[in-house]
């Protein structure tokens, strides 16, 4: 944002005067109030469930001509009663931020460059690394003899950014690989 000096003079006089106003004990609340309900006015009030944990804190959101346009904790739920963690307070900025990653990059060993990638490309490599080491690492039986199916040599980490439903299948797809070593970085 350009400030120039008329800009300037505008946000200080109104600061200046509000905090004049609140010494005089002028309840600004209202006015606040009023100011949130310009920004929603017109969106379509969705009550969802926040996806970064198993919490389920309620958000609620306004969508307005197909677009989020504002998204809040839900004084109304009793679990979170209007607040949301870090997590689910940037739903709305994940949703709209401009240098998230919309398609995949890849380093190469050694370069210093990042290339843009298809997808079709990056599973592909992610399948075929991941069967290289499956096929090598298999523990098939244990010293006793017995069915094991261990995959020792990889490690699998789930991510917050995954809702629960999502979370649960990589779990899936993890143990049905026989990865043994599982862990989740949203874990209190």
């Amino acid at each position: 944002m350009e400030v120039n000096r008329r800009k300037f003079l505008k946000v200080s006089g109104t600061g200046i005067v509000s905090l004049s106003l609140l010494q005089l004990g002028v309840d600004v609340k209202p006015v606040r109030a009023y100011v949130k309900t310009l920004k929603i006015e017109g969106a379509k009030e969705v009550v969802t469930v926040c996806p970064f944990c198993s919490v389920s804190c309620h958000i609620i959101a306004h969508v307005k001509d197909g677009k989020l346009v504002s998204t809040e904790g839900d004084p109304d739920y009793p679990i979170n009663q209007g607040a949301l963690c870090a997590k689910g307070a940037s739903m709305l900025s994940m949703t709209r931020n401009e240098r998230r990653l919309a398609k995949p990059m890849y380093r190469a060993p050694g370069s210093d460059k990042w290339e843009e990638k298809t997808w079709e490309w990056t599973f592909e490599q992610i399948a075929g690394r991941v069967k290289k080491v499956r096929d090598k690492d298999l523990i098939l039986k244990d010293a006793k003899g017995q069915t094991v199916n261990r995959l020792e040599s990889m490690f699998f980490i789930g991510t917050s950014h995954a809702d629960n439903e999502e979370c649960a299948l990589a779990h899936q797809m993890a143990r049905g690989l026989g990865i043994v070593h599982i862990d989740h970085q949203a874990r209190t």
